[in-house]
């Protein structure tokens, strides 16, 4: 059996996915479609609108053979990290293929890896105080390639292309051209299609109605707690008034004298919104302040994230068909990889294989009252 890799987050899963998973089949005649899911967290540091047994649930009943599990530590991360950890997840798993959604599906990703390759080693993208690395890094981009690329998933794509160049067997890469909204798009202007991003609005507004034609899946099925920053805020605002800066040095990604910057800004905050556009500058884009304020929350420290990507790639199973289970046996058989399928009090304990995943997802528990670990059983789909 061949399979073909999607990394995703499914934040949540629309229409725009199911059509991605179906193109993805038909365009490398793949024996199974293997996704790697981002969990409970995902990359531009919020929580998942809806946790990651229910998005799982919505992949495997729209296209997808076997859901696996994008670790915390790998999931919130920027674009480089978050790539290469995805990447090795893909490749242990055997696959052949990633497809991806992409603005513009005829880019020539070899030709890309061989002339920004070389020069990566000797490029310093972080010597410019006053600029944030994701715009250094377009700035390098449009110099060696004479054209400036803005669009995230396009963007995303380098990265992929990046890390599959240093994998010892790299997937053959499937673009497939995003129809309907952008990324981002705030407006619903298909019938079928709209961003993650607009759906997401129109749940947390309570519009359902507006928001079902959008998605594959019956609404009135899922958990209407639609989680989002308003449910964190008030939490981060506790954490940052009862500690002081220095000891948040320790958190992931603190550094720059961030803790500071925090901890003061805090102080005269309403909102998350107001709390980000307080602690804003040049220097950091939203999408690293976010992921550093969900770290701040968490109370996750350098060490455990270094700790838990030495387990890396990990393979926790959310789902699978038979197709999927037939695929998974056929690798395991092949490699004798390790594939989680329950989480035991060993690998859930503090210093378990599993020990940074389990903490970060009983918030999530605490918000929704859904077991996501110990109690909870990988979905088969007959």
């Amino acid at each position: 059996m061949k399979a073909c890799g999607v990394i995703a987050e499914y934040n949540p899963f629309h229409n725009g996915h199911a059509y991605q998973l179906a193109q993805a089949r038909k365009k490398t005649q793949a024996d199974a479609v293997v996704v790697v899911m981002s969990g409970n967290y995902v990359q531009r540091g919020e929580v998942a609108i809806i946790d990651k047994w229910q998005r799982a649930q919505m992949a495997l009943d729209h296209g997808a053979d076997l859901v696996i599990e994008l670790p915390f530590a790998v999931a919130c991360q920027p674009a480089d990290r978050f790539a290469s950890g995805a990447l090795q997840m893909l490749a242990t798993l055997k696959c052949s293929y990633l497809a991806f959604g992409v603005e513009q599906d005829n880019f020539d990703y070899q030709q890309f890896i061989a002339q920004i390759a070389p020069k990566l080693q000797q490029q310093k993208f972080t010597i410019d105080y006053s600029k944030t690395y994701a715009t250094q890094w377009n700035d390098f981009l449009e110099a060696e390639l004479g054209q400036r690329i803005n669009q995230p998933n396009q963007l995303l794509a380098l990265s992929y292309a990046l890390a599959n160049s240093q994998l010892a067997e790299p997937l053959t890469f499937v673009p497939i051209e995003r129809i309907g909204a952008e990324h981002d798009a705030l407006q619903t202007t298909s019938e079928k299609f709209a961003s993650a991003t607009a759906i997401r609005q129109l749940l947390l507004a309570g519009d359902l109605t507006t928001a079902q034609q959008y998605l594959p899946a019956d609404l009135t099925k899922l958990s209407h707690h639609w989680l989002s920053w308003s449910d964190l805020w008030p939490l981060l605002h506790y954490q940052l008034t009862v500690n002081w800066p220095a000891s948040l040095v320790d958190i992931y990604q603190m550094s720059e004298g961030l803790e500071y910057r925090f901890w003061q800004q805090n102080q005269d905050s309403v909102s998350f919104a107001d709390f980000l556009q307080k602690v804003k500058s040049k220097r950091y884009t939203y999408a690293r302040l976010r992921r550093l304020a969900l770290y701040t929350l968490l109370n996750v420290r350098t060490t455990e994230i270094v700790a838990a990507q030495k387990q890396l790639p990990q393979l926790r199973v959310l789902g699978f068909n038979q197709v999927g289970q037939d695929y998974l046996h056929q690798v395991r058989n092949q490699d004798e990889i390790k594939a989680l399928t329950r989480v035991t009090a060993d690998l859930g304990k503090p210093d378990g294989e599993l020990g940074l995943q389990v903490r970060v997802d009983r918030l999530v528990e605490q918000l929704t009252g859904h077991e996501q670990n110990f109690h909870q059983r990988i979905i088969i789909k007959h």
